[in-house]
């Protein structure tokens, strides 16, 4: 039996594009970079090209747009990416408007060939390769169109070089004989709903790679593109057989509240998700800073993803005081165009960078606002996919939620979330005697016992201060309580 060929993935030097290409670009294979003009096709493929480049393994980019590569280099320079002393001793730009002018496809082809014979090149880049054939395109017979596309897509395959073809092949009936000798497709859009405009990538193709399914989110900066790849959450029977045991035999962690860890059955057992759900005032934030402020008294650091106030902005002072000594990572969203697994993977950096073991999110109506419009529909499905990547790094999160007191229903979140979460606390507001009171309540921990009463709390300078069960009214949770027959009778 004949030994099998290994076939050799190259770094393309794009955040997160190895992930989703199974580990990056196949060496000599043939791909192709498809999208929309402003779609980002020819910034992905100067990023690749200036990682992979090296006076060893020499890069050709042929432009056929007619615009001078002066020109485009002009702005290529504004990326961090962009190596000046790459150019012209490993990275060559050839010019082929003079040849795509004269609509000679056999003269196009010759340059193409000639220059990468003589360069010896080991990556090919060709943008924008339908341009190459716009004045073709007009006639009424296009048999030497479709030879010429089979005639290049055979050179570029049969040559020992990584090879990249960029233009709108999947919008284009004509490029069928292309798409089918490809070994790699690169689909690329940018879509835009209200003010936010959000670019996504799907690989279509890879031969002899894994890749991972459906369309990512990614961003262009000043670092060139980078890549959310869509997170996966994987748990088999056993996995779940594991956990189930593995819940009840975890540690606690406390709260920084006092009292509440009595409530909660002796803490938060550890890697808990927790919701705190509870109307405007009513100390969401506060008690998520109890609970970071007690993880950094007990030397485990912790990490806030903010949607709404700045540790400025508030009035207790000690979250910011934590995050100016180190002890707690900030991440500060107020951009409306965000893709979830954009935040996920700058929350899932920070953890695993400062060995985090406590998670906020404060809170979820701040992030469904701060996501970009295209991705609110899966907004449900984002929630337990995050949740389920928190939970697989062992940190313990706490997410808060703003609900509207209507009294009419029990609710917990607007998003239907609450099933995601191993453990809920409600507060609320009730009116005792023509005076609003705040009341909390426990209600669920996964696998543990855990109080069920109902108890008032008061915020003052220190925080939250929990008081005794409400026991003399009914009908709490209604909003307008009533004294118990017995009490009145009394």
């Amino acid at each position: 039996m004949s030994k099998k060929v290994t076939i050799h993935p190259l770094k393309t030097g794009v955040q997160g594009l190895d992930d989703i290409l199974g580990g990056g670009i196949p060496e000599y294979s043939f791909n192709l970079i498809s999208g929309s003009p402003g779609a980002g096709k020819t910034t992905l493929c100067h990023q690749i090209m200036f990682a992979l480049a090296t006076p060893e393994r020499p890069a050709l980019f042929f432009t056929a747009f007619g615009e001078p590569p002066l020109k485009m280099l002009r702005y290529q320079q504004q990326f961090n990416f962009f190596d000046s002393d790459k150019i012209s001793e490993s990275v060559h730009f050839i010019d082929l408007s003079e040849e795509s002018a004269t609509g000679d496809f056999d003269q196009i082809l010759a340059r193409i060939t000639h220059e990468i014979e003589a360069f010896s090149s080991a990556l090919v880049f060709v943008d924008s390769f339908r341009s190459v054939l716009r004045d073709a395109e007009h006639q009424p017979e296009d048999s030497s169109l479709q030879r010429f596309l089979q005639r290049l897509g055979l050179h570029l395959t049969g040559w020992q070089a990584t090879t990249f073809l960029i233009g709108d092949f999947l919008s284009d009936s004509g490029s069928q004989q292309i798409l089918t000798v490809a070994d790699g497709l690169l689909s690329l859009e940018q879509s835009v709903e209200r003010n936010s405009m959000v670019r996504k990538m799907q690989v279509i193709k890879m031969r002899g790679q894994a890749t991972l399914p459906g369309k990512h989110a990614f961003r262009i900066s000043s670092e060139g593109v980078n890549v959310f790849p869509a997170s996966i959450v994987h748990k088999g029977p056993e996995d779940v057989g594991e956990a189930s045991e593995a819940l009840l035999n975890k540690k606690r962690v406390a709260m920084g509240v006092p009292r509440l860890d009595d409530m909660l059955g002796g803490g938060l057992p550890s890697g808990h998700s927790l919701l705190v759900a509870g109307p405007t005032g009513s100390g969401k934030t506060i008690l998520a800073t109890a609970f970071l402020a007690e993880g950094a008294r007990l030397g485990e650091h912790g990490v806030i993803v903010a949607f709404e106030q700045t540790p400025g902005q508030s009035w207790l002072r000690t979250l910011g005081d934590m995050i100016q000594g180190q002890q707690v990572g900030l991440i500060n969203l107020r951009a409306l165009d965000l893709s979830v697994d954009e935040i996920i993977q700058r929350l899932t950096n920070l953890i695993k960078e400062r060995k985090t073991t406590r998670v906020v999110i404060d809170s979820l109506s701040g992030f469904e606002l701060a996501v970009a419009p295209t991705f609110r529909e899966d907004f449900r499905e984002s929630l337990f996919r995050m949740i389920g990547i928190l939970s697989g790094l062992g940190v313990t999160v706490l997410m808060t939620s703003e609900l509207e007191d209507r009294y009419t229903d029990l609710r917990f979140s607007p998003y239907g979330a609450a099933f995601l979460t191993d453990a809920i606390i409600v507060q609320r507001y009730i009116e005792v005697e023509s005076c609003l009171e705040r009341v909390m309540s426990v209600v669920k921990v996964r696998a543990s016992s855990h109080s069920t009463e109902i108890r008032r709390y008061d915020i003052n300078d220190k925080g939250i201060v929990i008081g005794d069960p409400v026991c003399d009214f009914e009908g709490i949770l209604g909003g307008q309580p009533t004294r118990k027959l017995n009490d009145q009778k009394r």
